[in-house]
């Protein structure tokens, strides 16, 4: 028995068809600047982190990774 085939929104299909046409439809070199992209916004998101108060977030904490 196969699994199911995962239900890809049309949008995100889009957005994967732009970023492997940017890259010439080479898989692995648009997901090494997609990790890349990643890494960057997490380090600017420590920096978010480190330059707020707890007061002015309410408490609120930044994530790193999707819930």
């Amino acid at each position: 028995m196969s699994a199911p085939e995962p239900v890809i929104d049309r949008e995100v299909a889009d957005d994967v068809d732009t970023a492997l046409a940017w890259h010439q439809g080479d898989a692995r070199a648009t997901i090494a600047t997609l990790l890349e992209d990643l890494k960057f916004v997490r380090g600017q998101l420590a920096l978010a982190e480190g330059a707020m108060s707890h007061g002015l977030t309410r408490g609120w904490q930044p994530t790193y990774e999707r819930p």
